[in-house]
């Protein structure tokens, strides 16, 4: 593989660039808020999960008192 000079190179990131369809600010801001959405309820899941699976092991560890 040849090697380009750091000017070329520069030259081919910007024209590559060029072709990349970038996000508008409404489906930037609609993405960031589905992710945050996600995380909560996904932490809401964990969490209510984390409790069941407690209680469960509280409730195993006390049969044999």
């Amino acid at each position: 593989m040849a090697r380009t000079n750091p000017f070329t190179f520069l030259q081919q990131v910007r024209a590559e660039t060029a072709k990349v369809s970038w996000p508008s600010r409404r489906e930037t801001t609609i993405s960031t808020l589905m992710v945050f959405l996600m995380v909560a309820f996904a932490s809401a899941f964990f969490f209510v999960v984390d409790m069941a699976l407690a209680y469960g092991v509280g409730a195993v560890m006390t049969l044999g008192r």
